[in-house]
């Protein structure tokens, strides 16, 4: 499976579509604008930059798209204020995989514009210039100290590729449980330290002395990387509604066996010792929150949580099962996985983990691209 070219979210404003079906992440967004605000105005004050380039890694589709970017104009043009300084002009990168949904982007830039301005006052606020950046992050993007600032919300938790040798020994799972040998375990944690270690050294290359970035991460609290908490749970459920499915004979059980998400939930030791192995960033400050599952859909949407999360889960999952099995399992593998959640929520705590870190670039890291 090559993940550049598969890896999206639900397209479009449909029912299934990720627009729709983003509160939770819009929530971590929330979650993160102190840290946000904290960074922006250090960064601001000490650089009091005429031009602000503002990198959002990950940036999807739909309304999250640009609620960071608004908070960040907004605080920014509060700060030239009190500080009596013009406003700078603003240029917004938005980064994502090529398959993102890029044109539903395009499309909504003149209405954030116009509504942008009219809260801000038009006459007031520097030019903004939008970009959009197809590519992966685990690489270089951007022209060597082009970067002010960095977000970047729940997209580091996705890797660059599934592990390489897992597909024959982890059957039955489609990510890290209790029951996944050790060397499923060991090449996760492996790729993960190898996309980080990317991300990091390609992001140090291109920010500017000072340029700082705020990361929030779907991450678990445990450091066993197997415990049943935040997506971890999530995706061991999602597992046993495949199992059923291979049970009806809908899909075949070699078909699950190379199943495997792309994904690796880390705990904050494990990003932090990440962080301090590539030594281009100071970690400034760590949270970590918890979001309950329910915060995947609004209260007057749906009476069941777990019809939330599953609507949820499926605007991120559904192209990934799509292009693995086919369209002709999608709707009964969500439903059954919609009945697992229930059962769950009915019994257990249920909670999603976000790690979010605030970093600022060493004056004096060295990048080795070797």
């Amino acid at each position: 499976m090559k993940i550049d070219q598969v890896l999206h979210m639900n397209e479009g404003m449909g029912e299934a579509s990720y627009a729709r079906n983003s509160l939770l992440q819009q929530k971590a967004i929330s979650i993160a604008k102190p840290m946000i605000e904290e960074a922006i105005t250090t960064l601001y004050c000490n650089t009091l930059p005429r031009n602000l380039a503002i990198a959002d890694l990950g940036c999807s589709s739909g309304p999250n798209t640009f609620f960071v970017v608004t908070q960040i104009i907004k605080f920014v043009e509060t700060l030239s204020q009190q500080l009596n300084r013009p406003s700078p002009e603003y240029q917004v990168l938005l980064n994502d995989l090529p398959a993102n949904d890029f044109n539903s982007i395009f499309k909504s830039i003149p209405t954030f514009k116009h509504e942008l301005y009219n809260e801000i006052q038009a006459n007031k606020i520097g030019h903004c210039f939008i970009s959009g950046v197809p590519g992966s992050f685990y690489g270089r993007l951007f022209p060597t100290r082009s970067l002010h600032f960095v977000h970047s919300s729940y997209s580091l938790h996705w890797l660059s590729q599934v592990p390489e040798g897992i597909e024959k020994n982890n059957k039955g799972n489609i990510y890290i449980t209790r029951t996944s040998p050790k060397k499923v375990l060991k090449a996760y944690y492996e790729q993960f330290e190898r996309d980080i270690s990317w991300f990091l050294r390609s992001r140090a290359e291109e920010l500017v002395e000072g340029g700082c970035m705020v990361l929030t991460i779907l991450g678990r609290r445990s450091e066993d990387p197997s415990s049943k908490e935040s997506a971890v749970h999530i995706y061991e459920l999602f597992a046993n509604a495949l199992n059923h499915l291979v049970f009806k004979g809908l899909i075949q059980a070699d078909q699950l066996h190379s199943f495997n998400i792309p994904n690796y939930i880390p705990s904050s030791s494990e990003l932090k010792l990440q962080i301090l192995k590539q030594g281009s960033f100071k970690i400034n400050r760590t949270e970590v929150s918890s979001v309950h599952w329910t915060h995947c859909g609004s209260d007057n949407e749906h009476k069941s949580g777990a019809y939330n999360v599953a609507k949820c889960m499926r605007a991120v999952l559904e192209p990934l099962v799509l292009q693995h099995f086919g369209e002709a399992i999608i709707d009964e593998a969500f439903r059954v996985f919609q009945e697992l959640l229930a059962d769950t929520m009915s019994k257990e705590k249920t909670e999603f983990f976000n790690i979010t870190l605030y970093l600022t670039k060493q004056s004096r890291s060295y990048v080795c691209f070797n």
